[in-house]
C-alpha cells in the first residue's frame, strides 16, 4: 500500500522532471509496458482510442509535447491516495488537470490516466 509520503515525493519528482522538460527523468517513473490515457493523445497523436501503449510510444508523444509547448511549466496543487494509485492535481499549460498513476510492486506506474479542466 502507498502513504502520503510515497505520494508527495512521487509527485514533487513528477513535476520537477516535467518542468526541467526531461523526457528521460520523466520515463523513469513508468514500467517499460506502461498504458497513458489522455484526451491529448486523441488530438496530438491522432489516436482514436486515447491511450497509448509502452514506454516507447509513450516518450514519442511527450517529446513532440514539451516541442509544441517549449514553455510547459505544471504547478504542483496536491497528491491524494488510493490503493496501489494516487491522484496529482496541478495546474497544467492552460487548465487544471489530474492524473491518477496505478503503481506495480516495483513502484513504478504501470497505467496513467490524464483528466483536463
Amino acid at each position: 500500500m502507498l502513504d502520503k509520503n510515497f505520494a508527495d515525493e512521487f509527485a514533487a519528482d513528477w513535476i520537477d522532471a516535467w518542468n526541467q522538460h526531461d523526457l528521460e527523468r520523466i520515463l523513469a517513473h513508468y514500467a517499460d509496458d506502461f498504458e497513458m490515457s489522455s484526451p491529448m493523445i486523441i488530438k496530438m497523436a491522432g489516436e482514436p482510442t486515447g491511450t497509448l501503449k509502452g514506454k516507447q510510444l509513450v516518450g514519442q508523444y511527450w517529446a513532440k509535447a514539451l516541442q509544441l509547448f517549449p514553455d510547459l511549466h505544471f504547478q504542483l496543487h496536491s497528491s491524494l491516495v488510493g490503493v496501489n494509485s494516487i491522484v496529482i492535481n496541478y495546474q497544467g499549460v492552460s487548465s487544471p488537470a489530474a492524473e491518477v498513476f496505478y503503481f506495480n510492486a516495483d513502484g513504478k506506474v504501470v497505467k496513467a490516466f490524464a483528466h483536463y479542466g
